[in-house]
């Protein structure tokens, strides 16, 4: 089983155990209304606003790292479709009889790094492709640097800068796919869900079945939907929210090489 799929079977898991737990804090709740002073359930508010803000405050930076590297995810292909781009049309500056072959690689290099996203999250089949891509990179680069033996000078000076970062930015796009939320801050978020569980169970004591009930059922439900999309921005290519969309530029690229 991937990492990938265990993070999102934690969903209904994390699910089930809030409300569990709102069960359990409403049940404490019950056996302790009778004996507590007004003072003492002033002071149990505070300390649980305090908690509740921490909580908040926790799922609102979460949230907001995932949502910023999605964006920086999707940018990242649109770059890499121009550095390609670019790169494709600076070989018109090759002796003609150079740029046949280096065109076609062009043509199997773009199609292996567009497969090779759209394989995840297979990852044997994705890192096969990154791989057939790198051993094209060799190639385009000395066949490049080959033929600009007998082109102009600024060509070297235009082609050169263009290839190699259409090349590095192969590496940007790998560390950035790579990246998401540490696993540390998940289980602290977890963990604070949780106890807040508790703590809201608490507070729901003596209330109508109906009316329990339906407040149970929404912090649960709340919480860890929020926490999904924050799995689900960390992780493009698997769940609901996709990047998808922005490999059309590579398709765009790609099709102007026909």
């Amino acid at each position: 089983m991937s990492d990938t799929t265990i993070v999102f079977l934690f969903i209904p898991g994390l699910f089930l155990t809030m409300l569990a737990l709102l069960e359990v804090g409403r049940r404490i709740g019950m056996r302790r209304m009778a004996g507590e002073t007004e003072r003492e359930r002033v002071g149990l508010i505070t300390v649980e606003t305090a908690i509740y803000a921490v909580l908040g405050l926790l799922v609102a930076f979460t949230f907001s790292g995932a949502a910023s590297r999605f964006e920086a995810r999707r940018a990242l292909v649109v770059q890499e479709a121009n550095a390609i781009g670019t790169a494709y049309l600076r070989l018109d500056l090759l002796p003609a009889a150079a740029q046949p072959a280096l065109r076609e690689k062009f043509r199997r290099y773009t199609e292996a790094r567009f497969a090779a996203y759209r394989a995840l999250p297979d990852l044997d089949a994705a890192k096969a492709q990154m791989a057939k891509a790198v051993a094209l990179q060799r190639e385009i680069w000395s066949g490049a640097v080959a033929a600009l033996r007998e082109a102009p000078p600024n060509a070297t000076l235009l082609l050169l800068p263009a290839l190699n970062e259409m090349i590095d930015i192969t590496t940007t796009r790998e560390i950035a796919a790579m990246t998401h939320t540490p696993s540390i801050i998940l289980g602290a978020l977890a963990m604070l869900a949780l106890f807040c569980s508790v703590l809201a169970g608490y507070g729901l004591a003596g209330g109508r079945p109906f009316s329990m009930a339906l407040h149970m059922v929404g912090f649960a439900l709340v919480l860890t939907a929020t926490i999904y999309v924050i799995l689900d921005l960390d992780h493009p290519r698997v769940g609901l929210i996709r990047v998808e969309f922005a490999d059309q530029a590579l398709t765009d690229v790609l099709a102007g090489m026909k």
